[in-house]
This record gives structure tokens, sequence and C-alpha cells, in this order.
């Protein structure tokens, strides 16, 4: 995928989006994982066996529906909502 900057074609865009049913406000065009993951949990969970699930629905043409792994970012569009859940591996 894409870095935010490179996507996020227009720099100070206001998007607002759902996470874990939270509305929140986000700019740019495009989101990475990591700050999904920072937006759905306060404080992100920590330990050697977490691991998080990320998926979205809603989105825009290019990336309507789906799921994202560490290192992916999706463009983003007003209404998109994102499901995020951590696990305990152990």
């Amino acid at each position: 995928m894409h870095d935010v900057q490179s996507a996020s074609g227009v720099l100070g865009a206001r998007v607002s989006i759902i996470v874990n049913g939270r509305k929140r406000t986000v700019d740019g065009a495009a989101i990475i994982f990591r700050h999904v993951i920072t937006l759905a949990f306060e404080p992100v969970p920590t330990g050697p066996n977490i691991e998080f699930t990320v998926t979205y629905r809603s989105g825009p043409e290019q990336n309507p529906k789906g799921s994202m792994v560490q290192g992916d970012s999706v463009h983003i569009v007003n209404g998109m909502v994102f499901n995020v859940t951590a696990t305990d591996k152990s």
C-alpha cells in the first residue's frame, strides 16, 4: 500500500470515520494501520503476544471494504467504519 503522505492528496482535509463504534476525526485522505489502532484503544494494549485485527467497510471506490495488516494504509472517506480487535496469543 502507500504511506499516508503520498496517499493523502489534500493535506489538512478533515475526515470523520467510525472506529469501534466511536466517531473520530482525522486529517488526510488516507490512514495507516497503526493510527487506526491508536484511535481504537486508549491505551493501546502491549505485550509480546498482542496481535491486532483491523477490518473496514463503507470505504471509497479504490478500497470499499477489506482488512489491514501492519504497514498498510487505505484511502478514507466520511462515514467509513473500522472494527479493531486485540488478541493475546499467549
